[in-house]
């Protein structure tokens, strides 16, 4: 018996010196262990595209669909507790469901779909300031817009220039960028909304997001566009390169199709991910980040999931 417990002893010893000289080796897995995957799914300029395209043989044929998009949310969700759902605007405004119901079906859709946050695009100004309102008032998400000013009209007080979220102790930092209205937009459309530099409520609303919220990513939601259609208008990669502080930009407006995300570098040097999917709902854009337990970001991966008829539609 003593011969065994010595043996046994010496066992364990040798053991515990083994891990303590291989425990600098074991970091790294215990790392990826304890990594946290986030998950951006992201859609713009759907523009009141509810059904599929008709088959009229044309470019999209077969292509969209809210009903097939609420499958592929539903199957990510399920791999991935932490996915945010996020819009970049124009939400309304293309097919009569919105000449019909105002924006109402659309809000609907989008609350069945669990939409966590949108931005505000110039179309979604078509029904009016009251028209916009309702939407607001319908959505059971926030609509964010960090430079439009509405204080002299009835949409004071219910935007918001960003959200913070949490997923499995990560801080995620969301906010919304528009588009110059004047020239685009009727004036009564808008009714007395005043327009901020982007670049300056960019920089410091990403600020508050990295400083005061002290969040580890940062996406700005931008209907600028993915290029200028006049003559110094501020786009997104413009947006990217005069900022800091912001890992990704969700684009819209321009309605540029995008196989991956553009990199491009921030005023730190770092670097910032833009990214924009069509229109009308015909993709789902998916950026993943990997980040370690600490919040620091490891690595990400992108892609772009078309909406065809190879997606079974989910009852919504």
């Amino acid at each position: 018996m003593k011969l065994q417990r010595r043996t046994f002893l010496k066992q364990v010893f040798m053991a515990g010196t083994a891990i303590a000289a291989t425990g600098s080796n074991l970091l790294p897995g215990f790392a990826k262990n304890n990594s946290v995957k986030i998950t951006i799914l992201h859609t713009n300029d759907v523009h009141s595209r509810i059904e599929p395209f008709p088959m009229d043989g044309s470019r999209s044929q077969g292509l969209g669909g809210f009903a097939r998009r609420a499958t592929l949310i539903k199957q990510i969700r399920a791999t991935n507790p932490n996915v945010l759902l996020l819009d970049a605007g124009d939400i309304i405004q293309g097919t009569p469901y919105f000449n019909f119901y105002g924006g109402e079906l659309e809000i609907k859709l989008m609350n069945k779909l669990g939409y966590d946050a949108c931005t505000i695009g110039n179309h979604d100004f078509d029904g009016g300031i009251e028209g916009l309102d309702k939407m607001i008032r319908l959505a059971n998400f926030p609509f964010l817009c960090a430079n439009y000013d509405f204080q002299h009209n009835i949409i004071n007080g219910k935007v918001k220039p960003y959200k913070v979220f949490v997923k499995q102790g990560i801080r995620i930092g969301v906010f919304g960028i528009g588009i110059q209205l004047d020239g685009l937009v009727a004036d009564k459309m808008y009714a007395k909304t005043i327009y901020l530099d982007p670049i300056k409520k960019a920089n410091e609303t990403a600020k508050i997001l990295r400083e005061k919220e002290k969040c580890s990513l940062v996406i700005c939601l931008s209907h600028l566009g993915n290029f200028p259609r006049i003559d110094n208008e501020t786009c997104d990669p413009y947006l990217a390169k005069h900022t800091s502080g912001i890992d990704l930009i969700i684009g819209a407006h321009t309605h540029t199709f995008m196989d991956k995300p553009a990199v491009y570098k921030n005023t730190n040097g770092d670097e910032v991910l833009v990214f924009q999917v069509g229109w009308a709902g015909i993709n789902l854009g998916r950026v993943d980040f990997e980040m370690d337990s600490l919040g620091k970001k490891q690595s990400h991966t992108a892609s772009v999931l078309q909406i065809n008829d190879t997606v079974t539609q989910t009852q919504i």
